[in-house]
């Protein structure tokens, strides 16, 4: 039956992991799939570890290793235990290899690379499907020589077939003469990745494995092992990868980047958690769940079976959501590195008050961090302020003789009364004596206060900005600064 649910997290407690290969940075798909490891631990009560996969000493480097860890961390995905190194575990590997052997369940190999070759080669040549066979699987051990270098196989069996209950994509089945009799140990010594991975599964009390549905093929052959063992297979759930918005595999262009990407696009963590649990998860037609409550409700069950779409303009409309909802001066906190950035510079004290009191209309446009850096810059780039090439159009010189006139009038305001509904009843009151309507000074004054053609509202742009910052940017414009 499909998606049939075993008793095995109520029967021990639930140990998931994360087991990335540190040879790039932490990627979406990986995030996800560390995610949804770690709210299924955390549902069941259970405890979430993170491995390291570093087998692959060319391509493994400490500064991936560093990364994955700091795109966790950043993330809120919080292991238990000290990371575990894969490839400090090989003599362990090691160890259970020479168990199979004397369990008769593993077998000396001394076909070359040159043989293997050959029988692949001819295999094509004849038009016919390869399937190594080694002649030394059943060879008396007085036959084995001594001058040799060999690897280790598994001796699989040949009969029958190896069935996984997928908690994800049901029950699913091979034929077991479909399945060669792989390597465990390389003819150096080295353990291969399927033996580490299962020897690292039971050690560590792996209780389900969730991971991505191209590791579906490995998870035949690593039962095997788990039952050549016979050991207790962990529980698998093979997550359906996530595609690009036109349903092809995803690439950079769709948003298939490390994460660390996402943080220096000014994306919150919170938001980025709740995207990526509903890329592929759904539980009714709730859209925004906290991790919080995710952990409660997070199911296997609620898994789908098809590919998950990325979009951009969804996890925009999250991290907006989620970026209105930030207390304000903890925003503030979070999105100063991008003010800063911004600005190329840190912000003074008077800055930092100026914006942080404008932080209310600011944010209710932006949707990152970034977006907000970009439109709260007028608050703190030095005057002149520069005038967007859209915007400059609208400083015809009807307009600028208007907002001379206009300067006249805020002049006249008192520096204590220099608040939003003065301003608005000044500026309307001006407006009305000039026999226009709002909107022919509205917008000149917009540019003029802030270099653009959007901005939070003009009567909070100019309480925000005081009356001598406010009157001298008019007066770079009307001056021809």
């Amino acid at each position: 039956m499909a998606n049939e649910k075993s008793g095995q997290e109520t029967m021990k407690p639930v140990v998931t992991r994360f087991a990335p290969s540190p040879t790039g940075f932490l990627h979406i798909g990986g995030a996800r799939t560390a995610l949804f490891n770690y709210l299924f631990a955390r549902r069941h009560g259970g405890r979430f570890l993170l491995r390291i996969e570093d087998t692959d000493r060319e391509r493994s480097t400490p500064e991936a290793v560093a990364a994955i860890i700091d795109g966790l961390t950043w993330l809120g995905l919080h292991w238990d235990d000290e990371p575990v190194s894969q490839f400090a575990r090989a003599e362990r590997h090691r160890e259970v290899a020479h168990q199979l052997l004397a369990k008769g369940m593993a077998y000396k190999c001394f076909v070359s690379q040159e043989e293997l070759a050959a029988a692949r080669e001819a295999a094509r040549r004849d038009g016919r499907p390869w399937r190594f066979e080694s002649p030394w699987r059943e060879a008396d051990e007085a036959t084995h020589p001594s001058d040799r270098p060999y690897v280790v196989r598994l001796k699989a069996p040949r009969e029958g077939e190896t069935v996984i209950a997928d908690r994800v994509q049901g029950r699913v089945r091979v034929a077991n003469a479909e399945l060669d009799d792989m390597v465990l140990l390389r003819s150096d010594g080295t353990p291969t990745y399927m033996l580490a991975v299962v020897v690292d599964d039971h050690d560590m009390g792996i209780t389900h494995v969730i991971r991505g549905d191209d590791h579906l093929t490995n998870a035949f052959r690593q039962v095997q092992i788990f039952h050549a063992m016979g050991w207790q297979p962990p529980e698998y759930a093979h997550i359906p990868l996530i595609h690009g918005p036109d349903g092809k595999k995803l690439s950079k262009r769709h948003g298939a980047l490390g994460i660390e990407a996402y943080r220096e696009m000014g994306y919150l963590p919170e938001a980025l958690r709740n995207y990526l649990l509903r890329l592929g998860w759904g539980h009714g037609d709730i859209e925004i769940i906290s991790t919080e409550e995710a952990a409660k409700i997070f199911a296997l069950e609620d898994i789908g079976k098809g590919p998950a779409r990325f979009d951009f303009k969804k996890l925009d409309a999250f991290n907006a959501h989620y970026l209105r909802a930030l207390d304000d001066d903890e925003l503030m906190r979070r999105a100063m590195p991008f003010f800063e950035q911004q600005a190329g510079r840190a912000l003074t004290a008077e800055e930092r008050a100026r914006v942080r009191t404008a932080l209310p209309g600011v944010k209710a446009r932006a949707k990152t961090l970034k977006d907000l850096a970009e439109s709260a810059a007028f608050l703190y780039t030095p005057r002149p302020i520069p005038i967007a090439d859209d915007a400059a159009g609208l400083l015809t010189d009807e307009a600028r003789s208007l907002l001379t006139a206009l300067a006249k009038a805020l002049e006249a305001i008192d520096p204590a009364d220099w608040d939003e509904p003065t301003l608005e009843r000044v500026v309307n009151e001006f407006v009305a004596s000039a026999g226009h309507r709002l909107k022919a000074i509205a917008q000149p004054l917009r540019v003029a206060l802030t270099g653009r053609r959007v901005s939070p509202g003009i009567f909070e742009v100019l309480a925000v900005l005081g009356k001598e910052e406010s009157l001298a940017r008019i007066a770079d414009v009307t001056s021809g600064r």
